[in-house]
């Protein structure tokens, strides 16, 4: 796994589609804060992290299209499946190169938020009593960036899926972002009313159904500044799955 893990974090910057991640997302995370936050001086990450989150169904599939479409194309797939590495092996390996530069882009982008310090020490100065917390803030914005780090885990687990499933990396970006737009937009719509504020969906069982499939869901929960032992479970079984349905899929394939 190691092996497949180092090689893959080399791909990503021997093609410039790791350079054209990280410069598009760290770009893109100083935009969304200034105009979030900085500009409306406001110490509130909640807009900067959601805007993030959809910036995340176009990015993150950007950065696992190759993952293993690219080695179907090239025709170098049959010597990963005869290499000496398990099929977990290779597809864990695959997963956390991916993985690893999602992370060091987002600690890297956190940078950005130091300026939220700055305007609530301002704010707390500028007044009489004190209105402004650093303590709750800390919390909420620790709360929503691991909410957003599980977020973008899962999403890299169903990009590695669906790069397994096709040798065209377009058809793989495509196919991504559209479901893991489905997951984000689908919480919209499960809390949509009507202009009498009754809900669009009465039903239940399909409420029911809508919330387990939402990916926002749990991650409200995160915003609040509490980390969820259910979504954290929930996060980590969309990974679990993903990448257990990519080890199947070439299972299959190294005997068919």
């Amino acid at each position: 796994m190691l092996a497949i893990y180092k090689k893959e974090l080399r791909a990503y910057f021997i093609n410039p589609i790791g350079y054209v991640f990280i410069g598009v997302f760290l770009t893109f995370a100083a935009l969304s804060c200034c105009y979030t936050t900085i500009i409306q001086a406001s110490y509130s990450t909640t807009n900067y992290f959601t805007i993030m989150i959809f910036a995340f169904a176009i990015l993150i599939p950007l950065l696992t299209m190759r993952s293993f479409a690219e080695e179907r194309k090239l025709k170098t797939e049959q010597l990963l499946l005869t290499a000496p590495v398990t099929i977990t092996g290779m597809v864990f390996g695959k997963y956390l190169a991916a993985l690893t530069i999602y992370l060091g882009s987002m600690l890297t982008s956190l940078v950005n938020l130091i300026p939220i310090y700055v305007i609530g020490k301002q704010e707390r100065a500028n007044t009489s009593y004190s209105v402004i917390h650093i303590g709750p803030v800390t919390s909420q914005i620790v709360g929503e960036f691991v909410g957003v780090l599980l977020l973008g885990a899962a999403f890299i687990a169903i990009g590695v899926l669906i790069s397994s499933l096709t040798e065209n990396q377009l058809s793989a970006a495509v196919v991504s972002i559209s479901v893991i737009l489905v997951m984000v937009l689908i919480n919209l719509l499960n809390n949509a009313t009507d202009r009498d504020g009754q809900q669009l969906i009465s039903n239940y069982a399909i409420r029911f159904v809508l919330n387990w499939v939402s990916v926002l869901d749990r991650y409200s929960i995160f915003g609040t500044g509490r980390l969820d032992l259910a979504g954290l479970v929930y996060y980590a079984s969309l990974v679990f799955v993903s990448l257990f349905l990519t080890i199947r899929v070439y299972e299959k394939r190294r005997w068919s």
